[in-house]
């Protein structure tokens, strides 16, 4: 998080939109300026409701103080995570929690909380059954089978040692020690992701750490310069406390994993403060790359050499800054094509008094900052944390959520400019490279104010419509579901790898219809410290008819499966060329 900012002056890419709009108001004829009858608003395409009460979503998230944040411990927040736990094909819900500052007594902390889908829009707390009810200052939260033997497993980040759950048969056994993945204790974990970065057909696994902290020494609000924030004294950092490296970990196929960070160069970036965690194909060599989100300093975009070695490359590349060639304050990612070109495209969220970042891929291994020209830069006064691209509509262009939530209590107090607990932003995809934000007339769910941090997305019931779940600041989770119906169709994959790692994770995905030919890929992570549903969905539109599906695995094999009727999950297992039905155990 971004401190002591001087006072603000707008970006060139703000000063512009405003020169921009000026001038067409005052290029315009006097009779088109004159007031016209007002045309019929268009029909809604989103209405979202918050329904996590009526669903049973009502764990309580702890996260530091109320009132007032003494430490950054207190101000990061949860990731979310939305999987298959027990095999029975619905996605659940598992939520990270964190603690306070005081403690609970013993027996009492605030634990974690998995959620079982019921299957009939409601859902259970199987949290002391499944294995999971450990305590702490959880962080974020990652999916993936990393041993292969068709049960998804959790990595879950803290401050102190992180935890790896092995899932078997739905109960978790917690294994970090044991599989050399738990850290030191002394870095403070936040992102994650599974990835087979060296395609041996075992997954990988990146943890992103923030600060090496420590409550006995951590200044107190107001004790340097960086802990005063518009000349309010606040919690201090992360300016002024010593980072932390990134970490991979390289999966040896027995159940542990070996710490590669300086044989593969990850440690070797100008970007610290590591939040979210994207992995992506960004240059499109078939070799994963790894996309992660900094607080205050460059983002880190790390280009997969094929040799087990990283290299950053986010200002090469034009990731790692802003068009004004400022770094930012980043906190969540997503990734998607969101112009239909056929290459991947990076969103980053990022601290109030800035805008968010859209990374357009280039398809050449470059990025330009399209924030303006897409129609993404309209808000300064918001800190972004989690967001997700994803269709709502299924029109086929992948829409845009944003939550967010001040880390300063003192904004409302003290009359900042800002607010503590913020409206989320919805932006709707025009299909031509440009978004529209519809979030005051999305619905309620986006326009409550909340602190929030996690989200992830899914389709919880099965039924082609995507729902949204955020970790709310010491409050209960939101899970937003659209009431508005449409006609438009979908197709989701859910990939079986065989001699790629079990969930295909890293596979590329290419559906052909008459019209277009849509992408994306399998991926762990990703939004704030979160793991959306990796079942690839895509909105197809009036296309009633899918010409192919081609999968890139990451083993190497390209093949395409054709026949797949839409408005339907299919399972398509590496090897087979043929959709077959879902392997799954009913518990």
């Amino acid at each position: 998080m971004q401190f002591q900012i001087p006072s603000f002056s707008p970006s060139r890419r703000i000063q512009r939109m405003l020169a921009c709009g000026a001038f067409l108001l005052l290029a315009m004829p006097l009779h088109a300026q004159q007031a016209k009858p007002p045309a019929l608003p268009p029909a809604p395409i989103a209405t979202f409701t918050d329904i996590a009460e009526k669903a049973g979503l009502t764990a309580q998230n702890v996260f530091g103080g109320l009132d007032t944040k003494k430490y950054i411990i207190e101000t990061t927040g949860t990731g979310v995570a939305i999987f298959d736990y027990d095999n029975d094909g619905w996605p659940d819900i598992f939520l990270v929690n964190g603690t306070k500052l005081e403690g609970f007594p013993a027996g009492q902390g605030s634990t974690n909380h998995l959620y079982r889908n019921n299957h009939d829009g409601t859902f259970t707390d199987v949290t002391a059954k499944a294995g999971l009810t450990a305590t702490g200052w959880g962080q974020g939260v990652c999916v993936g089978d990393y041993d292969n033997d068709g049960w998804e497993d959790l990595y879950i980040t803290y401050y102190g040692k992180n935890r790896l759950y092995h899932n078997q048969n739905g109960v978790f056994t917690e294994v970090a020690d044991k599989a050399g993945v738990a850290g030191s204790g002394k870095a403070w974990g936040t992102g994650c992701a599974f990835v087979d970065y060296d395609r041996d057909g075992r997954l990988d696994l990146v943890v992103a750490n923030y600060v090496d902290f420590d409550l006995a020494t951590a200044p107190a609000p107001g004790d340097r310069p960086t802990c005063i924030w518009k000349g309010v004294p606040v919690m201090c950092g992360p300016r002024g406390l010593p980072g932390a490296k990134n970490i991979l970990y390289h999966n040896r196929g027995d159940g542990t994993f070996e710490d590669v960070t300086t044989k593969a160069h990850i440690d070797r970036t100008d970007g610290h403060y590591a939040f979210s965690v994207s992995t992506l194909d960004f240059d499109e060599d078939g070799w994963p790359d790894i996309f992660i989100a900094c607080d205050s300093t460059p983002s880190i975009l790390y280009r997969n050499n094929h040799d087990g070695t990283f290299t950053d490359v986010a200002v090469t590349s034009g990731a790692a800054f802003n068009e004004d060639g400022r770094e930012q304050a980043g906190m969540g990612s997503t990734v998607a094509d969101y112009n239909g070109d056929g290459h991947l495209d990076i969103f980053k969220t990022n601290f109030s008094d800035d805008t968010s970042t859209l990374y357009k891929n280039n398809g050449d291994g470059t990025f330009t900052d399209a924030t303006a020209a897409a129609g993404l830069g309209l808000y300064t006064q918001y800190l972004g944390w989690g967001t997700m691209f994803f269709d709502m509509d299924n029109d086929g262009w992948p829409d845009l959520i944003l939550v967010n939530g001040h880390v300063y209590p003192e904004v409302d107090s003290q009359h900042l400019g800002s607010s503590y607990k913020e409206p989320r932003i919805l932006f709707r995809n025009n299909g031509d490279g440009t978004f529209t934000d519809i979030s005051v007339s999305a619905g309620a769910g986006i326009t409550a104010a909340a602190s929030s941090r996690g989200l992830a997305v899914g389709d919880l019931w099965n039924d082609g419509k995507i729902s949204i779940v955020i970790s709310n600041m010491n409050s209960e989770p939101s899970l937003l579901v659209n009431q508005i119906p449409n006609a438009n169709h979908w197709v989701a994959i859910h990939t079986v790898g065989t001699k790629s790692n079990r969930d295909g994770i890293g596979a590329r995905i290419r559906v052909k219809t008459a019209a277009r030919t849509l992408v994306n890929e399998v991926r762990s992570g990703s939004s704030y410290i979160s793991n959306s549903d990796m079942r690839v969905h895509f909105g197809l539109g009036s296309a009633a008819k899918i010409e192919w599906v081609e999968i890139r695995w990451p083993s190497g094999l390209t093949e395409r499966f054709a026949n797949l009727p839409v408005d339907q999950i299919h399972t398509l297992k590496e090897g087979l060329g043929a959709a077959v039905e879902p392997d799954t155990k009913k518990q």
